[in-house]
């Protein structure tokens, strides 16, 4: 049987744990070649091996994608291993919340840093070896699926900053679509609303148990696979079909 996936290559970017972990072993049961990025090696080794042991094929490249140079090395050694590059998802990202006038102005530079910047260094670096995919290949299409949230559409207090970068994610995404689309290569926002990952443990204690805390007593939080079913469902449409944007919620508990 002929895997949905079988001949193409895949980045996934923030692939050492949550969403991005679980993205990169969907697409790589479903026959992609897949680039693991992100900087926890150790991290990353084991879930090469992981799907690796199931039959399938990973790269490990230990890059930092907020640096643009790395980036650039990150595709290009992708591009240098599998020969092309069909699908990129980019997951990477940093939730820290807070409000804005209490906020830690370091904590909002590494948020536009992970979440805006490593997006858009990714996706630059990645755009000529999609397009040319998109020409060459059988599939004649390529994939973009960006990794947001709802929080890109929808502002709550105390998500200020937070909201400011995936609103602009939200915003990139359809601007590019608009470039590209007519060139063969899709492209798609994912927006998940409550996953149980490591995203919200990076916040304070306070926000923790204030903020957090109790939206995860209340709702029915999804789980990475979910948003992994979510991306491989986006890439392996038939060529003429796109999905723009796709929400994927929990379900409330109350």
């Amino acid at each position: 049987m002929t895997l949905k996936l079988s001949g193409t290559a895949a980045l996934v970017t923030g692939a050492s744990s949550g969403i991005g972990a679980a993205t990169a072993r969907e697409l790589a049961a479903l026959g992609a070649s897949v680039a693991l990025v992100a900087r926890r090696r150790d991290r990353l080794e084991a879930l090469a091996a992981e799907i690796e042991n199931d039959g399938g094929t990973a790269l490990v490249i230990e890059a930092d994608i907020t640096d643009r140079a790395q980036a650039q090395a990150a595709v290009e050694g992708t591009v240098e291993r599998f020969g092309q590059l069909d699908i990129l998802v980019n997951n990477a990202g940093l939730m820290l919340l807070g409000s804005v006038l209490g906020a830690d102005p370091g904590d909002w530079d590494r948020m536009i840093s992970v979440n805006v910047q490593g997006l858009l260094y990714t996706t630059h670096a990645a755009l000529p070896h999609l397009l040319k995919a998109a020409d060459n290949s059988e599939r004649r299409v390529a994939d973009i699926v960006n990794i947001s949230s709802v929080a890109g559409r929808v502002a709550w207090g105390g998500y200020g900053v937070y909201n400011l970068t995936k609103f602009g994610v939200n915003g990139f995404t359809e601007s590019l679509r608009q470039e590209v689309t007519q060139r063969h290569v899709r492209v798609g926002v994912l927006e998940p609303g409550g996953v149980d990952t490591e995203l919200a443990s990076h916040n304070t204690p306070e926000i923790q148990s204030g903020m957090t805390t109790p939206f995860y007593e209340q709702t029915e939080v999804l789980a990475p696979a979910d948003i992994a079913d979510g991306v491989a469902y986006m890439v392996t449409r038939p060529r003429h079909a796109s999905i723009a944007e796709l929400w994927i919620m929990p379900t409330d508990q109350t």
